[in-house]
Order: structure tokens, then sequence, then C-alpha cells
């Protein structure tokens, strides 16, 4: 059997760049700015430059950085936030935690984001309670559909939140001029980014952005992520403890300059499986031509149930795994909401067959050679 090749492997991805990484911690040490120090001001500019938008405010993490979203564009308790059924539980969560009622959309079956037409059936069905926005999840890795999203935001005068928490570097390119291209999270109202060790670009720790173009909304995040002060003792509004650690800030500084490069490398290596894995039976990802995908998880979808072939391939040394087992209507917390098995068949459809196997920069040819034949074994064994 191949050596262990795990989801992730970031002792690989920390080694070569140790000396500028205990460079720029160090640094952080010896000024003792722990809290918005420096160089939370330094990385804030150059994600700015690296995203081309107005305005990057780090705070604590990326679930944090959707609900002070909420907040700022005046969400009220009560009131509906339309989001994908299939994502990680902090896209909902921060909708509820703010008061909002979270109000679940079925996904699109070739990209796994918000189904369009979900979202206009979502808005036509009576409720006694008014939507007043949507936060479109790109995720695995690309872009939701925005121009089709923000349509429907204008006809129905919603504000519109991207959560990129998994897709920061993806770009999307514009229906009408596929030569336009922004950063995801630049895109609506304003755009959520984790910088969860675990993504592309993480931190050592929880970390997390808001981007945005709007200075109201810019000026009213920095002023909420750091207890309602923009004066130190003068609290002018009911503000949070959530700010970004300086030491996030520095190694995020560090790594953000390979993010192109690791995220290239990923884009290599879907590459050759996709091409090894043709007529194996296997769906490999669709990506639209409006967005890139930088393949923070590689998903593959196969008439067979995932957790058989996560079993065998977690037999043969292989971490892959099941983004997400249980769509967000299905979730215990969220049984007030009163939706049913049955409600979302997409999503569920997904939750039993998608499967993620590793794709990181640092995968070896032999390692990815013996993930497709495993894979293989797995489908045809």
């Amino acid at each position: 059997m191949c050596q262990y090749i795990p989801a992730l492997d970031l002792k690989k991805q920390i080694a070569h760049m140790r000396k500028e990484l205990d460079a720029a911690i160090k640094r952080v040490i010896d000024n003792t700015d722990f809290i918005l120090g420096k160089e939370v001001d330094y990385f804030e500019g150059e994600v700015r430059k690296y995203c081309n938008v107005k305005y990057a405010i780090g705070v604590s993490n990326g679930s944090d950085a959707i609900r002070l979203s909420l907040i700022a564009l005046n969400i009220k308790p009560g009131e509906g936030v339309i989001c994908p059924v299939f994502t990680y539980y902090a896209t909902a969560g921060a909708i509820a935690t703010v008061g909002a009622i979270p109000v679940f959309a079925d996904i699109d079956p070739d990209t796994y984001n918000i189904s369009v037409s979900s979202i206009e059936k979502v808005i036509r069905k009576k409720r006694d309670f008014k939507i007043k926005a949507i936060i479109p999840v790109h995720l695995y890795g690309q872009c939701a559909d925005m121009d089709s999203i923000l349509k429907i935001a204008r006809k129905y005068n919603l504000k519109v939140i991207e959560d990129a928490a998994q897709a920061f570097g993806a770009d999307y390119k514009d229906s009408g001029n596929l030569s336009r291209k922004r950063k995801a999270g630049t895109i609506a109202d304003c755009g959520a980014v984790s910088f969860y060790p675990g993504k592309n670009l993480g931190a050592f720790g929880d970390a997390g952005i808001v981007l945005t173009n709007n200075k109201v909304i810019a000026e009213k995040i920095n002023i909420l992520r750091n207890q309602g002060n923009k004066q130190r003792y003068y609290h002018i509004a009911l503000g949070f403890n959530n700010r970004m650690d300086t030491i996030q800030a520095a190694v995020l500084r560090v790594k953000l300059k390979y993010l192109d490069t690791w995220n290239r490398k990923r884009q290599e290596n879907v590459h050759y499986f996709n091409e090894q894995l043709k007529d194996s039976g296997i769906k490999t990802p669709f990506v639209p031509k409006y967005t890139t995908h930088i393949y923070h998880q590689y998903v593959l979808c196969s008439k067979f149930t995932n957790t058989k072939i996560v079993y065998f391939l977690k037999s043969k040394g292989i971490d892959a795994r099941i983004f997400y087992p249980l769509p967000l209507h299905l979730q215990k917390c969220f049984a007030y909401l009163r939706y049913k098995k049955g409600d979302f068949p997409e999503a569920e459809k997904a939750a039993k067959h998608a499967i993620a196997i590793p794709v990181y920069p640092d995968l070896t040819k032999e390692e990815m050679d013996y993930i497709i034949s495993s894979l293989k074994e797995a489908l045809h064994g």
C-alpha cells in the first residue's frame, strides 16, 4: 500500500516557507502588537490589491465575516435570508445567530452551487415574513451564477452577501464580457472569506475577512468588529470582539504570495485526474464558462453510495471525505424550520453520492496514480 495520503498536507506546505513564517511571527512577538497590529493593516492592503476591491476588513473568522455582513446590511431578526441547503453549517448558522430566518434553496446538480430556479421558487412562496437577502455560496472553489443572482436581487430589492469561504482567489467572468474578471467575494454588496487552516489560503488558527466596494458597509464592519468603537472607550454601536489576530495576518501575508501558484497546481492536478478518470463511470467537476475553479475540494459523484467508496479508500490509506453528509434542512439544529426529507432532492442526492479526494498542490504523480487506481478499484471491484 502507498503511504498515507491526507486530505491536505500542511506540513509539506509549511516546510518550504518555514523561515519566512518564523520571521513573520517573530516580528509580531518583537513588536508585541497582537491585536489589530500593523500586520493586519498590511494584510488588508495586500488583499485589497489582490482582489481589486476598495475595502478589506480583517475579522476573527469566516462565520463572523458573514454575521457582521448581515448586521452591516441591516438584516433584522425575523427577516428571511436565502442560502443553499447544501453547504457548511456556518452560512445558515450566521443567519440564525443574528435572529434572521434561514430560507433554504436547492442546488444545481452540476455545480453544486445554489440553483437560480430554486431561488425564484423560494421567493414566490407565500410566508409570514419578508425575505431581505441572499447568500450564495461559492462551493468547493467555483463561483455561483452571480449575474443571475444579482438580477433576481435587483428585481426583489434584496441584499447579496457572497460566501467565498472556499473560493478565495477564484475569478468570476461577466456573462456579457468574459474578458472582464472579478475575484470571488467582490461582486455583490459584500463577500465573506474564511482563512481556516484547511482553506487554500489558511491561517495558523481562525481568521477571516470581509470584502466590499461600499464605504458605508466597510465603516460599519470596522466598528462592529472592534466592540462597537471608532475611538477607544467610546462605543457608538453594540459591537463584538471579532478582530483579526496580528499573528494570523502575518502568517497570511507570507502565504498570500504563494496562493496563485498553489491554485494553479491544484488545477493541474485536477486536469490529470479528469483525464485518467474518463470513462470510469464517475462524474468529474463541471465548470461553467463564467467562473474559474480553484478546487478547494475536488468533488466527484458516482452512482454508488459515497460512504462505501470513502470507507474503501480510507482502508487504502487515502483520506477521502464527504462534503456534506447531511443537508442543512435535515440537521437537528434547524428542525424548528419544519423542513422535511424530500424537500430538496438535488441536495439530498449530492449528500449520498458526492465524494472529495485529495487534490492539494504537493501531491506527487505517484500519489495521484495510487488514488486513481484505488478509486477505480472501488468503482469496479
